[in-house]
């Protein structure tokens, strides 16, 4: 595809790898921004992020790559920030350039903690992006599928729906298709929430706990989903479509998922802290569950699950007890 836009990637993770990749192979000229040099220059020498999707090969004609993301904001139109969620303040502390005047996406599935607020609502907020020149890119889609090509469905959500058919037509290829939404607050904050929930299917899991109860326990999880978003942000939305449940659905059961793993080590036996070194991968859903703990003191909602797998994590509830409680309270 040939496009008088160009298009900037923040991000050198697996999921960043994978967006590269599929715009990659879509337009002449990508930029993509990559804080260590070391990586740079794998890529570079090898074609490929050692790191992540280390099969994934990148034609290096059409790939401008810099450690100075002033000069990859500069270059580009529409900045596409795969970071977590965690430390994306960290990652844009170098940042000079203005990203009011860009078209920012955010394909991060995280919230920005302490703040507690949406990837989203912080661009508006510290960045003074407008709301309509933000998109979301959310959808049950692991990395290592894009990796292998296997056939994905994005959801595109923006203000307007012209601007996520746009974002979406840089997307769209063989194996990935596109749908179009104009609900970033539920498709960003379904995308919070179903790390939190990967995470108890994890810890049940991890505790011996077999499908008949998965099954609850996730159909549970999207019926908090949609009390979430229902008495949060009202709107038609329906929350049974992939963008809500697939997304919820991949990443509880998926064998890529890293947060259902985070959790079925938790429910293992192994500390929160043993469980981050042994995975050397940030799993959203940990920093999440503070967030809507948080945010939830104040709404009031009924949300068992999410309350359950805060208690573990952070109040040093052991899992055991905590889950054998919550299954009181399933329906």
């Amino acid at each position: 595809m040939n496009s008088k836009k160009t298009i900037g990637i923040i991000g050198s993770g697996s999921w960043a790898t994978a967006i590269t990749k599929i715009i990659h192979e879509n337009f002449d000229s990508v930029n993509w921004y990559i804080r260590e040099p070391s990586i740079i220059d794998n890529i570079k020498a090898h074609s490929n992020n050692p790191n992540y999707l280390s099969s994934v090969k990148f034609n290096l004609n059409n790939l401008f790559i810099s450690s100075d993301i002033n000069e990859v904001v500069e270059k580009s139109d529409i900045i596409i920030f795969v970071v977590p969620s965690a430390f994306l303040t960290t990652w844009l502390e170098p940042l000079t350039v203005p990203l009011n005047q860009k078209f920012v996406v955010t394909a991060i599935k995280g919230i920005i903690p302490n703040d507690n607020i949406t990837i989203a609502e912080y661009f508006n907020q510290y960045h003074k992006v407008p709301f309509d020149n933000i998109g979301v890119i959310s959808g049950p889609s692991h990395a290592e599928e894009v990796a292998l090509n296997r056939l994905s469905y994005l959801t595109v959500s923006c203000k307007k729906e012209e601007s996520a058919a746009e974002i979406a037509s840089y997307l769209n290829s063989y194996y990935i298709r596109t749908i179009l939404s104009t609900d970033i607050y539920g498709t960003e904050y379904s995308a919070v929430l179903k790390n939190i929930y990967a995470i108890a299917t994890g810890i049940a899991h991890g505790l011996g706990y077999g499908d008949n109860f998965l099954a609850v326990l996730v159909s549970n999880a999207q019926l908090e989903i949609k009390r979430f978003l229902k008495e949060s942000y009202p709107s038609q939305r329906e929350t049974s479509t992939s963008a809500y449940l697939g997304d919820l659905l991949v990443t509880c059961y998926s064998q890529f998922s890293r947060n259902r793993l985070f959790g079925t080590m938790v429910g293992k036996g192994y500390s929160v802290k043993s469980t981050m070194i042994e995975m050397n991968m940030v799993a959203e859903g940990y920093y999440s569950s503070h967030c809507i703990y948080e945010i939830n003191q104040r709404l009031k909602i009924d949300m068992p699950i999410s309350h359950a797998v805060y208690n573990i994590l952070y109040e040093g509830i052991a899992p055991a007890v905590e889950m054998k409680i919550l299954t009181d309270k399933l329906l």
